[in-house]
């Protein structure tokens, strides 16, 4: 049997040289975000399976071992994934500005000077305006 080949037309030739031409515009970044798009499913479905057949055939141990990868693996694919669709970023916890601010305050704060005299029977602690002394009991 004789297969005939369908010869494309010039507007089907036109249109793929547009669509080729676009593509070598793109950055390295389009191309992965596009090809993750389109294969991230089934990249995550490969690793689910992976862990269902490994549990099926290990022990204990390398099981943990296993699991812990696959997931490992996956929770990573999500994320670029996220990243990809730009789903919202993490935003800093409350704390940790209120820790930056505390940082960058007691880095700008000049210390008083101390002094501690010490003698047979006091011990003297100065800084600043304040005084404390403190006396060995008799």
């Amino acid at each position: 049997m004789v297969t005939m080949k369908k010869e494309k037309t010039t507007e089907e030739i036109l249109a793929q040289i547009e669509i080729d031409k676009i593509n070598a515009r793109s950055t390295a970044k389009e191309i992965a975000s596009k090809h993750l798009g389109k294969h991230a499913i089934n990249y995550i479905t490969v690793l689910v399976v992976i862990g269902v057949i490994s549990s099926t055939h290990l022990e204990g141990g390398a099981l943990t071992a296993v699991i812990g990868l696959v997931s490992t693996a996956a929770m990573a694919m999500i994320g670029i994934l996220q990243h990809i669709v730009g789903a919202k970023e993490k935003e800093d916890k409350p704390e940790i500005e209120i820790i930056k601010n505390l940082i960058l305050q007691l880095g700008d704060k000049q210390d008083d000077p101390m002094q501690v005299d010490v003698t047979d029977t006091d011990v003297t602690v100065t800084k600043g305006e304040s005084k404390v002394t403190a006396s060995k009991k008799k």
